[in-house]
């Protein structure tokens, strides 16, 4: 990129350099295109020209749509190259960027998504925006080029109008960051919550009432928890009965594994059919915890399944995992997916085609758009000689579809989403008894700790030897998580000492003195319009709710209760904010019932009774348990309740705390799910 800008009636598409991958799908076109940056902002100045801004991410179809229709067509790239310094953003590598015009196109009166189209003054303050605006007018939407011309006159010839909108929603951003009132939130507000959110359930589909439908891992947690905490079963039956669809319907790819974003029906049937590492990471841990209480071989075979197609498709050569497979291929989204009648009776005959089709919905006359899409909504589970013979024509159909064009792989690393999967496979493999999984985040993780950091601080974005510095506190979040989860793992100090490291960084770069939460970005990261510090939830729990969850398990992994006081801190802080928008902060009430019912089961002594505790506390649910191998009363925090206990231990044992509540020794491994139980009742 160039460090000066020209006076070039031209100047070039700029984004060749990049190594985003969404970026470069758009090095090619017409637009002469900046990357985000201070280059950009200062060529606006100099031409006195406003800017566009438009943010997507390589797996959005309706990204590759606006794209299509307006970015690659000339006559379009040659009004926004007349009237705008024209600025591509991949949300993914940029979240910081994308969270703040988001931020005010909602401020604006209007639905968020992508693409995400703004307008900003030469300074980078926000004007006014929309999300897809189609090439031509229809459907009541003002053509692209009709919005462009317009959005310069107003720029032009009523900079008063201007004035007005820039600093309206500079003032509305700006008062996200004020500080709220006291509110306390309890068990009691905890419950209140549940039933609020609860009510929200389809309990014909599961998920949320109507369509889109995503699969809300935060909801799903925060009812499953409800169960936990209150005994109704009826919290455990919405879970299960959106896990059943989510993994019977076409949002799941019944060949070669993982979930789509979201199913754009009430079914679960019709997927968007973008494959995004997070959901991926969230619904693994789910369904392993959902496997341990129900038994259902459906939920263990899903998470087989989905670790099979991450390793398989979306695992880098160095070991990390990629950010996401596109909805399209050969420019019509699905295609890939999809299957005619007559192309499943050609890949395994006339006799088999047959048995497979009456099993996945697949009809001539389709279930989708002329097309079907395979599903098990209406099949239920058959024995085991049919199951076996469903399996190998699976694989027939799997090895059929690799000779298609394949969708395109973003495969950017980046470490908040990395560390949301490194977290899942290493829980997941402790419930399910899987050691390879539990290799793969250790690779994964080793990768990012090596190649994606400074000294103690990370980066967002690696891809092709190059990282985008510095990091988000979404990234520090995620893999402090990360590291906790090895570390309960494994007991191995390395991974403690490294989340330490991150956690002390995210204090010193990202902390807001004055309430205890974090800033999105860095103190020392490129300047913005303004220092993102959202704590709403999005597709992932929101940093400040990561981190609240990561201080309560270092109060007791590192020993040191003033880890505990920075969660409550924090916890409070937010709170406010929780009680007026319970939907958008699901992932903070979550973390407060981790602080108020956290099982810390602390294993005392070495050698293989040790072990055999310590397996088996691990393989419980990690929702609401810590785990510790305390080989000395030097591991745990001066006040914790069990330090009597450990010095008075003369053999392996261990003792289950909650609050200032411990258990009686426990030296049977097969009894500590009884113990927990019962200190909680105490």
């Amino acid at each position: 990129m160039s460090t000066s800008p020209h006076a070039s009636a031209s100047p070039p598409n700029r984004l060749a350099q990049e190594t985003s991958p969404y970026l470069l799908q758009h090095k090619d076109n017409p637009v002469q295109w900046w990357a985000w940056g201070p280059d950009a902002l200062a060529e606006a100045k100099r031409s006195n020209k406003p800017v566009l801004l438009s943010v997507g991410y390589a797996a959005c179809h309706w990204c590759h749509v606006m794209a299509h229709e307006s970015f690659e067509d000339d006559a379009t790239a040659e009004v926004m190259n007349e009237l705008f310094v024209n600025i591509k953003v991949d949300r993914e590598e940029r979240p910081d960027i994308d969270q703040i015009y988001m931020a005010a196109l909602h401020h604006l009166g209007e639905q968020g998504g992508w693409p995400l189209t703004m307008f900003l003054t030469p300074a980078g303050e926000p004007i006014w925006g929309g999300t897809y605006f189609p090439n031509s007018s229809r459907y009541g939407r003002p053509a692209f080029v009709d919005v462009l011309r317009e959005v310069a006159r107003l720029f032009r010839e009523e900079p008063q109008k201007i004035e007005q909108n820039r600093a309206a929603l500079m003032e509305r951003l700006a008062a996200t960051a004020r500080k709220p009132g006291t509110v306390t939130i309890g068990a009691a507000e905890l419950d209140n919550a549940a039933r609020q959110l609860g009510g929200l359930i389809d309990p014909v589909n599961g998920g949320t009432r109507g369509a889109p439908k995503f699969p809300q891992a935060a909801l799903f947690e925060l009812l499953w928890r409800a169960g936990l905490r209150t005994g109704e079963a009826r919290y455990f039956a919405a879970v299960d009965i959106t896990l059943h669809h989510i993994c019977e319907g076409g949002i799941y790819d019944h060949l070669g594994g993982g979930f789509s974003r979201y199913s754009v029906d009430e079914r679960w049937l019709v997927p968007h059919f973008e494959k995004m590492l997070y959901d991926n990471a969230q619904l693994l841990e789910l369904l392993a915890i959902a496997f341990l209480r129900f038994g259902k071989p459906l939920y263990r075979q899903r998470a087989g399944e989905t670790v099979s197609w991450l390793a398989r498709e979306m695992t880098t050569g160095e070991g990390a995992f990629c950010a996401s497979l596109d909805a399209d291929s050969e420019g019509e989204e699905g295609k890939f997916y999809v299957w005619s009648h007559e192309e499943v009776i050609e890949a395994l005959g006339a006799e088999d085609g047959a048995f497979f089709a009456r099993h996945y919905d697949v009809t001539p006359q389709a279930n989708f758009e002329g097309h079907n899409i395979l599903n098990r909504l209406k099949t239920p589970q058959l024995g085991d000689a049919d199951e076996a013979r469903l399996a190998a024509l699976r694989a027939k159909l799997l090895a059929a579809r690799a000779k298609r064009v394949r969708p395109g792989l973003d495969d950017k690393v980046l470490a908040d989403w990395n560390g949301l999967m490194i977290a899942a496979l290493a829980d997941a493999s402790l419930m399910l008894g899987e050691p390879s999984w539990l290799a793969m985040a250790r690779r994964a993780f080793d990768f990012i700790a090596r190649a994606m950091t400074r000294g103690d601080r990370l980066g967002h974005s690696w891809r092709a030897g190059q990282l985008k510095f510095p990091g988000l506190a979404s990234d520090y979040a995620a893999m402090i998580r990360a590291a906790l989860a090895l570390y309960e793992a494994t007991g191995g100090q390395a991974h403690l000492d490294q989340a330490l490291a991150w956690q002390r960084a995210l204090d010193r770069d990202y902390i807001n003195a004055e309430s205890g939460t974090y800033y999105l970005t860095a103190a020392d990261a490129e300047g913005l319009v303004i220092r993102p510090a959202s704590t709403a939830d999005e597709a992932t729990p929101n940093h400040n709710a990561v981190a609240a969850k990561n201080l309560i398990r270092l109060a007791l992994l590192a020993g040191d209760d003033a880890w505990r006081d920075k969660a409550d801190r924090l916890i409070a802080a937010i709170a406010p904010e929780t009680v007026e928008n319970l939907y958008m902060h699901m992932a903070l009430l979550n973390a407060i019932d981790l602080r108020l019912r956290a099982a810390e089961i602390v294993v005392a002594g070495d050698g293989e009774r040790a072990q055999a505790l310590l397996a088996a506390a691990r393989a419980l649910p990690p929702f609401d348990r810590i785990v510790l191998h305390a080989r000395s009363t030097e591991a745990l925090p001066p006040a914790h309740p069990a330090l009597a206990q450990i010095r008075a231990a003369t053999q392996p044992q261990a003792f289950v705390c909650v609050g200032q509540t411990c258990s009686l020794p426990v030296t049977d491994p097969t009894a500590l799910p009884s113990a927990i139980a019962t200190t909680r009742r105490s």
